[in-house]
């Protein structure tokens, strides 16, 4: 027993010993977080708590879960969506590995390209002196525009539910632009993802929202060309004809 004792059992074991050896947040890193996430509701984000990794896993305990670490923790998360100071601050301390998502379609919308795609945009956009407002980076392939939404209760006949578009959960099935307004929301920075991925601000909050449809040209057309790059004939841009 004692020539077994210690040694590598496969990978369940060194998973979990990896597990072991990641760092803690340390208490300056809760701090910052916690900064963070009160700016972006100061900002007017309305905020709601979400799942969050377990090494490649989700923390929530549904079996196979189609966006691990991606959705808020409750059914309810469009009403319970807040920008109130105290109840985030709450929220951020009981619950120091949760993610954050910001529901759609209220405050601000979010043009949602491939990261190569809103790279070069993102570089046009400030070239060309267009306002560009807060961007985010969404783990290795994602990059987030956040704009002023066009869904507000006043335009009923200008809106239309993020259904239209995608579905947070079939996200995979839109590899092209994707529009969340009403309907869906969004990983807030800072976020982790499975894998040590994460969610991080390219351009932070103190950028005020832009019309979305000023980004819309620029960001349709680097999504086409990196489409034509991928020669995939499902990652389209956004229908302009819509």
């Amino acid at each position: 027993m004692g020539t077994e004792f210690g040694r590598d059992r496969g990978p369940a074991s060194r998973m979990t010993q990896w597990l072991r050896r990641r760092p803690r947040q340390s208490p300056d890193n809760n701090l910052i977080r916690e900064k963070l996430f009160l700016a972006a509701a100061e900002a007017g984000l309305p905020l709601s708590p979400a799942a969050h990794p377990v090494g490649y896993r989700c923390s929530c305990d549904r079996v196979g879960c189609p966006t691990p670490a991606r959705h808020p923790l409750s059914f309810a998360w469009q009403t319970q969506s807040t920008t109130d100071r105290a109840q985030v601050e709450r929220w951020v301390r009981n619950q120091p590995e949760a993610n954050f998502i910001t529901a759609t379609g209220m405050v601000l919308d979010v043009l949602d390209v491939p990261l190569d795609a809103g790279r070069s945009a993102l570089e046009r956009l400030l070239a060309e002196g267009i306002q560009v407002g807060p961007v985010a980076q969404s783990g290795i392939d994602r990059m987030l525009f956040f704009t002023a939404t066009r869904g507000t209760p006043e335009d009923e006949d200008e809106w239309w539910p993020c259904e239209l578009d995608c579905h947070p959960e079939t996200m995979d099935e839109h590899p092209g632009l994707r529009w969340h307004c009403r309907g869906s929301y969004v990983l807030v920075p800072p976020a982790r993802l499975p894998g040590e991925a994460s969610v991080d601000w390219v351009r932070g909050l103190e950028h005020p929202l832009p019309d979305p449809l000023t980004l819309l040209e620029t960001l349709t057309d680097a999504c086409a060309r990196h489409a034509d790059g991928d020669q995939d004939a499902h990652a389209v841009a956004w229908p302009l004809g819509r």
